[in-house]
C-alpha cells in the first residue's frame, strides 16, 4: 500500500514528516527537546500524523502552524495542546475566506487521496489555541529553544520559527521553491518584502520550507528579498502586476 506520510531525519531530534501525495508536497517538522516536543505544521488531516509522530518520540507534544491555512493545521484534531498567531483566531473560529466545499473540492483536485477516502468528511479545523503567539516569542522544550517570527505577507499571522543555537529556520509558506502565492486578498505583498528582509538578516544555516523540494539553500533567502525590492522598485510589488520566474521560484502577485 502506498503510504501517505514520508519521514526523513535531519538529525537525531529533528525530523521531517512530509506529504508527497498533496500536489504542493507538505513537509511538517518535529523537533525534540529534553522536555517535550514541538510539532510545526500538521499538514493535511487526511491522515492521521500522530500515529507518525508517536513512533518518532514518547514525550509531550505541542503543535503551531506556520499559518491557518487548510493544508497546515488539518492534522491539530489530535493535538488539544496548539499554538497560533493573533493575526488569525478569527479563522479558527469560522471567518476564513473559504468555504469548506471550496477546500473539499481542492482536497480532490489536488491530492492522490488514500483508496476509499470520503472526501465529504473533510473538516476545516476549527479551536481556540492553548497559546496566542507573538513575535519575538520563545518556544521552550528544554534545553531547546525556538523563536517565533512574525512574518507576514503570505497571510496575515504567517509565523516563521528561528532556532539560532542549530541555525534552523522553518519558513512555512514564506520561502520554498516553486511560485510563492500572493495574490489573494489575505496576502500582502509589501509585508511580504518587510519579512524577506527579516530573515534575509538571520546566520541562517538550514532552510526548512513547508512545500517542495527539501534542496534548498540559505541564499535563496537573499535572493527572494531583492528581487521584490526590485519589483517595488518598478512600482510592480502589488496585487495583479503578475507573476514573476526567477528560475527555481517565481511569485504570483
Amino acid at each position: 500500500m502506498k503510504k501517505w506520510f514520508t519521514v526523513d531525519h535531519i538529525d537525531a531530534d529533528t525530523h521531517i514528516i512530509s506529504e508527497y501525495r498533496h500536489w504542493e508536497e507538505t513537509h511538517c517538522y518535529l523537533l525534540e527537546g529534553q522536555e517535550r516536543c514541538l510539532l510545526i505544521d500538521t499538514g493535511l488531516g487526511i491522515s492521521n500524523i500522530s500515529e507518525e509522530v508517536q513512533k518518532l518520540t514518547s514525550k509531550p507534544v505541542a503543535v503551531v502552524a506556520t499559518h491557518i491555512h487548510w493544508d497546515h493545521m488539518g492534522g491539530h484534531k489530535y493535538y488539544p495542546d496548539f499554538y497560533a498567531h493573533e493575526a488569525e483566531l478569527n479563522w479558527l473560529l469560522g471567518e476564513f475566506p473559504l468555504t469548506i466545499d471550496v477546500i473539499r473540492d481542492m482536497v480532490i483536485d489536488r491530492c492522490d487521496l488514500p483508496e476509499g477516502y470520503d472526501v465529504s468528511s473533510y473538516e476545516f479545523f476549527q479551536g481556540t489555541p492553548t497559546r496566542t503567539l507573538q513575535n519575538g516569542d520563545e518556544i521552550d522544550l528544554g534545553g531547546r529553544v525556538v523563536t517565533v517570527l512574525h512574518t507576514p505577507g503570505h497571510s496575515p499571522g504567517h509565523l516563521c520559527f528561528w532556532e539560532p543555537q542549530l541555525g534552523y529556520l522553518y519558513t512555512g509558506d514564506l520561502v520554498y521553491k516553486d511560485t510563492l502565492f500572493s495574490y489573494y486578498p489575505s496576502t500582502d505583498p509589501q509585508a511580504y518584502l518587510t519579512s524577506l528582509e527579516t530573515i534575509a538578516e538571520l546566520p541562517v544555516k538550514r532552510v526548512f520550507p513547508a512545500h517542495h523540494s527539501l534542496d534548498i539553500h540559505p541564499e535563496i533567502l537573499s535572493r527572494m528579498r531583492d528581487a521584490f525590492r526590485q519589483l517595488k522598485g518598478e512600482g510592480k510589488l502589488h496585487h495583479g502586476s503578475g507573476t514573476f520566474d526567477y528560475g527555481d521560484w517565481a511569485v504570483w502577485l
